[in-house]
């Protein structure tokens, strides 16, 4: 019996797998964690939200606006941030899907 080299029992491996399944894990190679990367966007972008919504009204009661501004910026900071790498992501996502 002839024994094949493990490069030639990969590549036998490789074509037996399920086109739709080795089409996600060659999309996972070329942009590993893209899926957790959009996961964490979302939870920090949600953070900034409530963060906002609470140091607005505070903002809007009257109460501690000196420490309640900077706060409140901040949050809106980490929602544009958040905006900004979702929609970098996202186009990153189009421009690899044209090629």
């Amino acid at each position: 019996m002839v024994e094949q080299n493990p490069k030639e029992q990969l590549k036998g491996r490789a074509s037996q797998l399920d086109p739709e399944i080795k089409a996600r894990l060659l999309a996972e190679m070329a942009a590993p964690y893209r899926g957790f990367r959009k996961f964490i966007y979302f939870g920090c972008a949600a953070s900034g939200f409530i963060g906002a919504f609470v140091f607005l009204s505070q903002i809007i009661a009257g109460r501690d606006v000196s420490t309640a501004l900077p706060n409140f910026t901040l949050q809106l900071g980490v929602i544009a941030l958040m905006a900004f790498l979702w929609q970098w992501e996202f186009h990153r996502e189009q421009g690899k899907q044209r090629k």
